[in-house]
């Protein structure tokens, strides 16, 4: 016996009218076809589906259990072609997101947050993009978004600008550096430089000032979370870079001073990088705008 959704559909509008004429409207077709589409599938089944001498038209015990398919699978099947149709319009999907920016967890969660509350159908997720190679990955689409300050000219993919930020300098109130209005690469000579436990390609005051001026630290304290590296500097047992948004506290506390990266400062860009084909999706576009949001609230405080 072969059944279609459409048998179904029919069997279940018949039962919810009563009758072949209120059930041929429900579902835009003749009588004369839901009559010949009934007959057919009673000629598969060997047994006759209604009771056609009762008004209104009843199932018999062969349609009843029909009836009993059709209102477990229907259901399924609507659920799925919605899901499909958000799929489609944007309005739900996958977001997963890579950060090659270790201190971008404590701006990104807000965006998140804010986000979640309006597109509860966009699965989230988070992967640290500095333990994998972030880029290939959205590529090959194991990553929806990549959190990134430096920018490539890769085909497929944009790179759409977020925010400006600056590298700031951070040490105790008691260190030597802090009479300085600002430090330069040389002031790091002989420094305890306590910095995210990443390579130093991706570390702004290596990729920015130490590097480029071939200058190195005494030594190179990694420490994962951002609360520690401030309690260590505030102990005077290390300086350290971080961006602007992480400091916007710590600058008002006597504990610690902050002080520009060379005389005119050291200002990064921090972009989304997304696969051109998802620019348009609007959970994205929403993504994107709430991270712009949230930046302004940063840099207004």
């Amino acid at each position: 016996m072969h059944i279609e959704f459409r048998h179904l559909r029919t069997i279940k509008a018949i039962h919810e009218a009563g009758g072949l004429a209120r059930a041929a409207d429900q579902l835009n077709i003749t009588q004369s076809a839901l009559s010949h589409q009934i007959k057919g599938l009673e000629d598969q089944a060997g047994v006759e589906l209604f009771l056609r001498r009762s008004k209104p038209m009843k199932l018999s015990a062969a349609g009843l259990r029909l009836l009993r398919l059709a209102e477990q699978v229907l259901p399924q099947v609507e659920a799925t072609q919605a899901e499909f149709s958000s799929l489609r319009d944007g309005h739900a999907g996958r977001m997963h997101i890579a950060i090659e920016c270790h201190a971008c967890f404590e701006w990104l969660f807000p965006v998140l947050e804010a986000f979640r509350k309006s597109w509860s159908d966009v699965d989230v997720d988070i992967r640290p993009g500095l333990a994998f190679d972030a880029l290939p990955a959205l590529q090959k689409e194991e990553v929806d978004l990549v959190v990134s300050s430096d920018p490539e000219d890769i085909p497929g993919v944009d790179f759409i600008e977020l925010f400006d930020y600056k590298a700031v300098f951070v040490a105790s109130a008691q260190h030597p550096l802090a009479q300085k209005t600002y430090v330069e690469a040389e002031d790091f000579v002989g420094q305890t430089l306590i910095t995210y436990p990443v390579e130093k390609s991706r570390l702004d005051v290596f990729s920015q000032l130490l590097t480029p001026a071939r200058v190195e630290p005494e030594s190179i304290r990694q420490v994962e979370l951002t609360a520690v590296i401030l309690l260590l500097v505030a102990s005077n047992r290390g300086i350290t870079v971080l961006p602007d948004w992480v400091v916007r506290e710590v600058k008002y506390s006597s504990d610690y001073v902050t002080r520009p990266l060379t005389k005119s400062g050291i200002t990064r860009r921090l972009y989304a990088a997304i696969r051109s084909d998802d620019r348009q999706k609007p959970y994205m576009q929403e993504l994107i705008r709430l991270a712009k949001v949230e930046a302004r609230k940063l840099q207004q405080q």
